[in-house]
C-alpha cells in the first residue's frame, strides 16, 4: 500500500475530462456539494428488460466511463466540491495481465481486487492503493507490483505525485 499527493488540477482533469481511467472499475463512490451523492458501482442486471440487453461481462461493476459525466455533472460549478472519495479497480483482465507481465506466483482467481482510492477533502487530492486477495498469504509481491504499476500509471499520464 502506498499513499501518494496527486497534482489536484492535473488529476481531476485526467479524472473528469480524459478516458485516461475509463477501464477502471467504479466500485463505489461519494462527492459532498449542496448535498452528499453516494454512487454504487454495481451493475444491477434486473435493470436490463431482455436477456438480449443484459451485460455478459465478467465484471460486476461499471467502468468509469459509464459514470464519469454523471459524476463531472455533480462537481462541475463555480464551486469545487466540499469533498469527495472514489474507489477504482483494476478489472480482471488487467489483473491477469499484471500478474502475467511480473511472472507473479499468484492465480488471478484468488485476487478480489487491486484498488486505487481517491480522496479530495477540499484542497489536496491523495490517492492510496490497496490489494484484497481471497486467501492468506505473506507474499507481498503482488502488492509491490501494483504499488510501482500506479505509479508508473500516473507517471505516463503526467500526473504529477508526491509519496506519503
Amino acid at each position: 500500500m502506498i499513499h501518494l499527493t496527486l497534482d489536484t488540477k492535473k488529476c481531476m482533469a485526467e479524472l473528469l475530462l480524459q478516458k485516461t481511467f475509463d477501464d477502471f472499475l467504479f466500485i463505489e463512490g461519494e462527492i459532498t456539494t449542496f448535498n452528499k451523492f453516494s454512487i454504487d458501482g454495481f451493475i444491477h442486471q434486473e435493470f436490463y428488460g431482455t436477456e438480449s440487453e443484459k451485460t455478459s461481462l465478467e465484471e460486476i461493476h461499471s467502468t468509469w466511463d459509464k459514470l464519469r459525466d454523471f459524476c463531472f455533472s455533480l462537481i462541475k460549478g463555480r464551486r469545487t466540491p466540499l469533498n469527495f472519495r472514489f474507489i477504482f479497480s483494476l478489472s480482471k483482465a488487467k489483473i491477469r495481465q499484471l500478474i502475467s507481465e511480473k511472472q507473479l506466483d499468484f492465480h488471478p482467481d484468488t485476487v478480489q481486487g487491486l484498488y486505487i482510492n481517491f480522496r479530495y477533502d477540499g484542497s489536496v487530492l491523495t490517492c492510496t492503493t490497496g490489494t484484497s486477495l481471497n486467501t492468506f498469504t505473506l507474499d507481498k509481491s503482488l502488492e509491490h507490483a501494483f504499488d510501482k504499476w500506479v505509479g508508473e500509471f500516473f507517471s505516463i499520464n503526467e500526473i504529477n505525485w508526491n509519496m506519503q
